[in-house]
């Protein structure tokens, strides 16, 4: 779903907006310089309410197993938000990008799946299926204390 667009502006610098119906921010995409092939290609910043800038996210260049065409992918972060929005960010032909939201997917509960099925033809656990083992006495065991807690 389309929420937002980002634009060159005269001066070199990415801004833009992002609306949904709770959220309405102006944004902008500082680049980051670093040498280090998993830093993020842009920090993403908002406009606060006292008009300050304040660093929401930033965005990561990744590319399409297809097409091996570029786009941006990151989130927006903030305690104001409920949860985090993962945005992803679309180069357009006349140099401005969409933004796109997506609600993450959850990961497999790979416990469930890892766990032994009853028709696997395993053998049974130790003490399953052996005669009953003797009861355990009741209580938590003997007392250091002896007649501490008379009544």
């Amino acid at each position: 779903m389309n929420i937002g667009t980002i634009k060159q502006n005269d001066a070199g610098i990415y801004v833009g907006k992002i609306a949904t119906l709770t959220i309405a921010m102006v944004i902008a995409l500082r680049s980051v310089q670093s040498a280090n092939p998993k830093a993020p290609k842009f920090e993403v910043l908002a406009l606060s309410a006292s008009r300050a800038w304040v660093q929401v996210g930033a965005l990561f260049e990744l590319f399409s197993n297809g097409t091996g065409e570029a786009f941006l992918n990151g989130k927006i972060e903030d305690p104001s938000l409920a949860a985090p929005l993962y945005i992803s960010a679309f180069a357009q032909e006349d140099g401005s990008y969409n933004v796109v939201w997506s609600r993450p997917t959850r990961r497999r509960d790979l416990s469930a799946e890892m766990a032994p099925k009853a028709d696997e033809g395993l053998p049974p656990l130790p003490g399953e299926g052996d005669a009953p083992a003797q009861p355990a006495e009741a209580g938590l065991g003997q007392s250091s204390a002896e007649h501490a807690f008379a009544s």
